[in-house]
């Protein structure tokens, strides 16, 4: 009976499955075969003993992404860009392979001209049924191949960043917000943003985006830095940040790929609205840790690492109305301030 149950289960494949990627396969496991593309081929017993079936490829060679073609319906793109340029190659690279087989099936398969809006909509119904009922049309089975002329569009979910929105001056946006990349790193996610919004056009893929803030988690705060005593901003010139907990980022990425709409962007953003100091100060307070010291932005200018300065320089505030009311998604960490309580009752 288990070999059935497993033989029937949907696949979904993660690419770039790092810390985020691995909490999110907990939540796919029981209902889905999951595979995850690995550049690093030392990482597959980790991913095995996970649970997962590891691919070794690499988005930066694309022959070594042919076995991803009709592999799975579902995608969680994870994946970041390169570290050069201002196009993400990677994404590209990505979307050609997994439109490679499905334009091969439709120029094989007559078939009623349909918009592309129709197409996405056929598609997003087919994953949502194949994820609500193992037993119905839709599925895709482990070892098995759709019919040709039947595949829906590959159902993706990309992890953006908010970055795209450069410095906002503080204020509150939404996801109407136009992308006003100010570096390098923010226009590669751009770029692949767009890739994805013209691959949902023409129905080869039906993607969905998420802008994430800075990720946190116990594992991923900033107690280093406050060991190292790197300085924070003075209020007067400090920036507004934006955070979600690293749980709850792949609890709505899991959401996303099965209710996010097609070329559809969300805040995956928490309740918080912190300055970065603030931030700081709070990690430091709840660790027993000294506050960060406090510096004008002219100092930081020469006494700051550019990169981290980077992030010193981008003010801004999310509204996550999208998330809450289509997605229907609660946190379990609404704001930073409910995590580091936990903590200190975990700690207690």
């Amino acid at each position: 009976m288990k070999a059935t149950r497993n033989f029937r289960r949907p696949r979904v494949l993660i690419v770039g499955c790092g810390d985020v990627g691995m909490r999110c396969v907990p939540l796919l496991r029981p209902r889905a075969h999951v595979f995850a593309l690995t550049s690093h081929a030392e990482r597959s017993a980790e991913l095995r003993a996970a649970g997962v079936t590891p691919l070794v490829g690499d988005l930066d060679v694309r022959r070594s992404l042919k076995r991803l073609a009709g592999l799975a319906p579902t995608v969680l793109h994870l994946a970041p860009p390169e570290k050069s340029g201002d196009d993400d190659r990677r994404t590209r690279a990505l979307l050609a392979t997994l439109g490679a087989r499905r334009a091969i099936a439709l120029r094989g398969a007559a078939a009623p001209a349909v918009s592309p809006a129709g197409r996405l909509r056929a598609g997003l119904h087919s994953i949502r049924a194949s994820w609500a009922q193992s037993e119905t049309a839709g599925i895709v089975p482990d070892g098995v191949r759709q019919p040709a002329a039947s595949r829906a569009p590959v159902r993706l979910v990309y992890a953006s960043t908010t970055g795209v929105y450069g410095d906002c001056g503080g204020v509150w946006i939404d996801e109407t917000r136009a992308p006003q990349p100010a570096n390098a790193r923010a226009k590669r996610r751009v770029s692949a943003e767009r890739q994805l919004r013209r691959a949902s056009a023409r129905g080869s893929v039906a993607a969905s985006i998420a802008r994430i803030p800075g990720i946190y988690a116990r594992n991923r705060l900033p107690l280093a830095r406050l060991e190292r005593g790197t300085p924070a901003l003075i209020d007067a010139d400090d920036v507004y940040t934006n955070h979600i907990h690293a749980d709850d980022l792949a609890a709505i990425l899991v959401r996303l790929a099965t209710h996010g709409k097609p070329a559809r962007v969300i805040h995956a953003s928490d309740d918080s609205s912190l300055k970065m100091g603030e931030y700081f100060d709070a990690v430091a307070d709840a660790f027993g840790l000294p506050r960060a010291p406090r510096i004008t932005r002219a100092q930081a200018e020469e006494r700051i690492d550019p990169n981290l300065l980077s992030f010193m320089r981008e003010s801004r505030r999310l509204v996550n109305r999208r998330l809450k009311e289509e997605l229907q998604v609660r946190l379990r960490y609404p704001s930073v301030a409910d995590f580091l309580r936990e903590e200190g009752e975990r700690k207690a």
